[in-house]
């Protein structure tokens, strides 16, 4: 592609221009996600240094420490404890004990069954006394799996509590060395209310981070590679096992194994409709409500207060009741068919939920009533705010309504509110009520309800998960795939676009 120069740039005409920056946009993507890529590498590669460093500088340590530092190695807290610092001592010595007994108790046996998810399964034994069968359950492949990951979880915070360990022993014989006195308990007390608070405050909501975000994300990423389903359930069916990327496999190959269309192909029409959903559920509330916000801002309305005050009560109301209610006066049946055919506007019930098109564009239409008071609240602060002279000077130099809004409103707007719209979008991608509230999903998609469960023509990503979890096969593993596919798929876009936001690349022309 062609660039041009400023000079070039500025004698094309506004439609040249568009066409331009969207080319643009689009040929820059693959560089962009080069760039993506090449930032990993280089992110191993710093990775790998720093992991090159420690075990070197921890070599060092050994070999130029005393006999305090090097027993320490072994048993973690001595050197603190011989050095007069006992509550650190005492805290690193009881957390190896801890670390110690767990694995020996129990975290070796969940760490050596990871690697099969089990070896007996359910089993049946006669009982004479009662003169009937009798299940016993053995191994439990859920278990295994939570319990090796919270393992090795542990094991890399005592290899952490370890290193640093050695790096205190390290610091200590560096400051008495140089004829400083050693920090006490009491010191050390003092400090995690004073100049150390910060760890203090940090460290719950990192510790829930980790329990409530990392492990179920790290577990749900392990579910992909086993074959976790309704059938094999790990404990009261059959264990489940690891089956490599065979789940990957069959989403992401276009051969169908059976009647319908293939696992790809499904969620190939999904994505799309997701991607179609995210766009126009996130541009037409941006704008419209944007609309809304300057009509009501405009000079001579009056009443505004009340005006806001209507659009807000559709946000007071639980989306759970509106929607539901909503769904119900669009149906065959339904309020909206009734008024239409007793006015004798139509002869028969317009298919709202029945046809895919008319589903489709009705979900949006809806969205478009709950989403713009949100964004009529937002762009009302933000369009305040714009400068008045910046009008004034437009209007005297001849500027009608609409190049006012293209040259000094919708840059305005766009530079502040850009970082919102890509959460607005990738919001909209996992935008399970309105979808489901609504419609469900249907009408309902024959050839691709064959391949994975029952697909609708309105379901998303998120929806198509829930069916897929909530099914009468319930393929955990095929869900855990999906949630990959899309974290992949949202994460790209928000990459790409976050760097092309006026709010990044143009941060200092609004400073």
């Amino acid at each position: 592609m062609k660039q041009y120069t400023d000079l070039e740039y500025l004698k094309l005409s506004k439609g040249q221009k568009l066409l331009y920056r969207i080319t643009s946009f689009f040929c820059s993507i693959p560089k962009k996600i080069g760039g993506l890529f090449v930032a990993l590498w280089n992110l191993i590669k710093t990775a790998g240094q720093v992991i090159g460093k420690e075990a070197a500088d921890i070599w060092s340590t050994f070999v130029n420490g005393d006999w305090k530092t090097k027993l320490s190695y072994l048993v973690m807290g001595f050197g603190n404890l011989a050095r007069g610092q006992i509550l650190r001592g005492l805290l690193f010595l009881l957390f190896e004990a801890v670390f110690i007994a767990y694995m020996v108790l129990a975290g070796g046996y969940w760490l050596s069954m990871l690697p099969s998810l089990g070896k007996v399964g359910p089993t049946e034994e006669y009982n004479i006394i009662f003169d009937t069968y009798v299940t016993t359950y053995n191994d439990n492949s859920f278990k295994i799996l939570l319990y090796g990951v919270l393992t090795i979880f542990f094991i890399i915070a005592f290899i952490y509590t370890w290193r640093v360990n050695v790096k205190q022993n390290q610091m200590a014989e560096k400051i008495l060395a140089s004829g400083k006195k050693l920090k006490s308990g009491k010191d050390d007390l003092r400090s995690l209310v004073d100049d150390q608070f910060h760890k203090t405050l940090l460290s719950l909501p990192l510790t829930g981070i980790l329990i409530f975000t990392v492990l179920p994300i790290v577990f749900m990423v392990l579910v992909a590679f086993t074959n976790y389903d309704g059938t094999h359930d790990g404990y009261y069916n059959n264990l489940f096992t690891w089956v490599g990327l065979d789940n990957f496999n069959t989403m992401l190959n276009w051969q169908s194994a059976g009647g319908g269309q293939s696992y790809a192909a499904t969620f190939g029409e999904v994505l799309s409709w997701t991607l179609m959903w995210a766009f126009f559920a996130t541009f037409t509330n941006y704008f419209l409500g944007m609309f809304v916000a300057m009509a009501i801002n405009k000079k001579g309305i009056k009443l505004k207060k009340v005006w806001r005050t209507v659009l807000v009560l559709t946000i007071a109301i639980p989306q759970f009741i509106s929607l539901l209610y909503v769904s119900k006066m669009f149906a065959k049946n339904g309020i909206i068919n009734g008024f239409l055919m007793s006015m004798g506007w139509i002869q028969q019930a317009l298919p709202f939920w029945e046809d895919p098109t008319w589903a489709r564009v009705t979900v949006i239409l809806i969205n478009i009533w709950i989403g713009i008071p949100y964004l009529m609240l937002i762009t009302t602060g933000i369009l305040m705010n714009i400068p008045q002279d910046l009008y004034e000077s437009a209007r005297i130099d001849g500027a009608n309504a609409w190049q006012q809004y293209t040259k000094i409103t919708l840059p305005y707007m766009l530079f502040v509110t850009g970082p919102y719209l890509l959460t607005s979008f990738t919001g909209n991608m996992n935008n399970f009520n309105v979808i489901y509230l609504l419609t469900g999903g249907a009408p309902t998609n024959p050839a691709a309800s064959s391949a994975a469960g029952t697909v609708g023509y309105t379901d998303l990503l998120i929806t198509w998960l829930f069916k897929i979890t909530t099914g009468a096969e319930s393929q955990y593993y095929l869900a855990s795939v999906v949630g990959i596919l899309v974290f992949v798929v949202v994460a790209l876009i928000s990459l790409v676009v976050y760097n092309v936001l006026p709010s990044i690349k143009n941060e200092e022309d609004f400073q």
